[in-house]
């Protein structure tokens, strides 16, 4: 952000130390040398001011873009250490765990607010692991809190990390803790799905982070995307910016979970058919969905 020191940097000096000193020989140094042009700067994304739509014209717009995305996947990193390895997708850093006080410590010093939320919340938690109820209709509702959440003003820059009891109706065990996460880089406990994935070196960082805001008005959800959660009423139904056939066998609930909860929370009903595409959970392309306006 012509300030001199950015979030890959950070990132890639962590990887580099990996291990207990890097909150004190990255962070910190890294942290102290940002100073108030950086953070003024990322403060241009926290109100949802419409700022994204100039990046045509403003290339600092795609700029902030990249350093947000670079930061959630140092937060991404960070957070390893809190997750139980349930496959054999991210094995983690070993050593690089850091504790509440310095995760929110780096973060708090970029002018974000930490928050844990109440009851569950599709924006501001991420379900990690899911304790099944024996009523099916029981309600999805939190029972620990493994990981702070972080709102910049009014974006939210990262969910904060649940266990949870639920119905099946609601969120299945093995569906809603371990199907893919989309707009997520890394987790030890299930895949990810991010736009920087097949990319070289440097093409990577040019990913964007999602932009959901929490605003007076309500909440506004991936705010820059320009496709049809339910397909285009105008478009050939098989025109590249409407809804894949693969897309359209999800039901519109299906849709609407996978684009708040980032995941899919029970297995689709149309399974069978998805089945003869493996691995379809990998190939949705919801990064560009939004809602319809009554819908947010």
């Amino acid at each position: 952000m012509d300030t001199g020191v950015g979030g890959r940097e950070l990132y890639e000096g962590l990887m580099e130390v990996a291990g207990p000193g890097a909150h004190r020989e990255v962070a910190l140094p890294w942290l102290a040398e940002t100073g108030s042009a950086y953070r003024d700067r990322l403060h241009t994304a926290a109100a949802c001011s419409g700022w994204w739509q100039h990046r045509r014209t403003d290339h600092r717009v795609g700029v902030l873009y990249g350093e947000l995305y670079a930061l959630g996947r140092v937060s991404d990193l960070l957070l390893l250490a809190r997750q139980t390895p349930a496959g054999p997708w991210d094995p983690g850093v070993e050593g690089l765990a850091f504790s509440d006080e310095e995760y929110l410590d780096l973060f708090t010093g970029l002018g974000m607010t930490p928050f844990r939320g109440g009851g569950f919340d599709p924006f501001l938690h991420e379900i990690v692991e899911v304790e099944q109820a024996e009523d099916p209709a029981a309600p999805i509702e939190v029972t620990e809190v493994l990981w702070p959440g972080l709102m910049l003003g009014e974006l939210l820059f990262s969910r904060a990390g649940v266990r949870v009891r639920a119905g099946a109706a609601h969120a299945r065990r093995g569906v809603a803790d371990r199907s893919p996460l989309y707009w997520s880089f890394r987790r030890r406990h299930r895949r990810t799905v991010d736009l920087s994935q097949g990319w070289g070196g440097n093409s990577q960082w040019s990913t964007d982070l999602r932009l959901d805001y929490r605003t007076p008005s309500g909440d506004h959800l991936n705010v820059d995307g320009d496709r049809p959660i339910d397909g285009s009423t105008t478009l050939p139904a098989d025109h590249p910016e409407n809804l894949s056939p693969r897309e359209r066998l999800l039901t519109p609930r299906e849709r609407r979970d996978l684009l708040r909860h980032r995941c899919l929370l029970r297995t689709p009903e149309a399974v069978a058919e998805l089945d003869r595409d493996a691995p379809w959970d990998l190939e949705f392309l919801p990064f560009d969905w939004r809602l319809p306006t009554a819908g947010e």
